[in-house]
């Protein structure tokens, strides 16, 4: 399946023809073209066009920049004067394909007096195909973003954040670093919500705290839509960071939480994932434009277990294509109740190859569910990639929600979300919490 992607053009009057000639191409391959100018051919200045391109892929309004001059060496100066834009004058495939695997390009200039149209297809077509996906040079791009920051130290190279790791090497303990590290996300989890910092975990979260990590989640088959209305009344109350509902119930969920922060997560694939790669992301694409703010995706878990890890990777980055189309959240499933530590490892480590935001670890429909191990494990592997993780399946009390964000999660999963924040307040007050009868087919 061919990856579509967001792009912005613009050119000088030198590059005016190739544009327009270029964004026809482009869109007749399903891609999104955003016209940065010129759009005509008088004479004009080119950084005033390679900063329009360059400051959209910096807005990451757009994926990708394509800029035009007459040589393609100005537009590459003037774009990498822009904080985030890595701009690669090209002339050839090869220099494409070696922009994008080892600098990480996200903009490319193009000379309309050295290349003709057939050879800038080609060189976009090579830049498209390519992506950024070696641990070595990920780190190295990683470095250009220092240097553009002012914080780069010169020293030995760190080894990379998310090498391939062994079962025997795989870290399920947090060692005091990845404790504290856990601790300060919390906190700004804390402080985007506008609730005051947390102090130590072990001493608990306060309930409106522990209410901003739940997703409140329904997705029982012979969930009705009165079922709906009673979730979406429980997270207004309540206060949770989403209600998860399957994708069918988006528009009318949508239309329910109209007015409130509350957000919408909605499942694509669910609960087996067992289903191709383009039909997730139509059902994504759908579920966005009808009021969907977040995905969680089940991988295709039978794929994993076979090692058809490029597949996998095919699966999960369709889904993710789709969402960032509208800038939306994907969450990874990876049903780690049916996984090895070793599958789980090269699981997180495909969510982020593909550019996903989150890794979950499962759907709370088969042989078990989130546990710290798992978490702790997750974390360890994403977390230098600043993915989030959720804990999801079996998270029933105000204590396990504690242990899962002790171990790393950055998100809870739960249909007993009412429960745990209950079970808070009751401590809060230094009262007896008496659970109420869990409902049959809960999450």
């Amino acid at each position: 399946m061919q990856r579509t992607f967001t792009i912005a053009i613009g050119s000088d009057h030198g590059g005016f023809d190739l544009k327009q000639q270029l964004i026809s191409w482009l869109s007749s391959l399903g891609h999104n073209v955003r016209d940065c100018g010129t759009f005509d051919k008088a004479s004009t200045d080119y950084p005033i066009h390679a900063y329009a391109v360059a400051r959209l892929v910096a807005l990451r309004d757009c994926e990708v920049g394509i800029a035009i001059d007459g040589a393609g060496i100005g537009s590459a100066m003037a774009a990498n004067k822009v904080k985030g834009v890595r701009a690669a004058a090209l002339y050839n495939e090869a220099l494409a394909r070696n922009s994008r695997e080892h600098n990480g390009a996200n903009l490319l200039t193009l000379g309309a007096g050295q290349t003709n149209l057939h050879q800038a297809k080609a060189i976009i077509a090579a830049f498209l195909a390519s992506d950024c996906t070696e641990d070595r040079h990920r780190r190295r791009v990683a470095m250009i973003a220092q240097i553009e920051s002012g914080q780069f130290r010169p020293g030995p190279a760190p080894e990379p954040a998310a090498a391939p790791v062994g079962l025997k090497e795989v870290r399920v303990d947090l060692s005091a670093e990845d404790a504290q590290r856990v601790t300060q996300r919390v906190r700004q989890i804390l402080a985007q919500s506008g609730l005051a910092p947390t102090g130590a975990l072990s001493a608990g979260l306060a309930p409106d705290q522990v209410a901003r990590f739940i997703d409140h989640t329904l997705l029982k088959p012979d969930a009705a839509i009165q079922d709906i209305e009673k979730l979406v009344s429980e997270a207004r109350e309540y206060g949770f960071y989403s209600v998860c509902v399957n994708s069918c119930y988006a528009r009318q969920t949508k239309n329910l939480l109209r007015g409130s922060d509350v957000k919408l997560c909605c499942v694509v694939g669910f609960p087996l994932g067992a289903v191709s790669a383009e039909v997730k992301a139509l059902e994504t694409r759908k579920a966005i434009r009808e009021g969907a703010d977040e995905i969680d995706m089940v991988i295709n878990v039978g794929a994993m277990k076979s090692g058809q890890f490029d597949l996998v990777l095919e699966d999960i980055r369709a889904v993710v294509d789709a969402c960032k189309e509208r800038r939306r959240v994907c969450k990874v499933i990876l049903e780690t109740a049916l996984l090895t530590d070793e599958e789980k490892v090269r699981a997180c480590q495909l969510s982020m190859q593909a550019g996903a935001d989150f890794v979950k670890t499962s759907t709370g429909f088969s042989s078990g569910g989130a546990t710290a191990h798992d978490i702790a494990l997750m974390s360890s592997i994403v977390a230098p990639r600043k993915l989030g993780v959720k804990a999801s399946g079996g998270v029933r009390t105000y204590s396990d929600a504690m242990r899962m964000i002790e171990a790393g999660a950055t998100r809870i999963g739960a249909s007993s979300s009412t429960a745990i924040v209950d079970e808070a307040r009751a401590l809060a007050e230094g009262r007896e919490y008496i659970p109420k009868t869990k409902a049959k087919g809960a999450y």
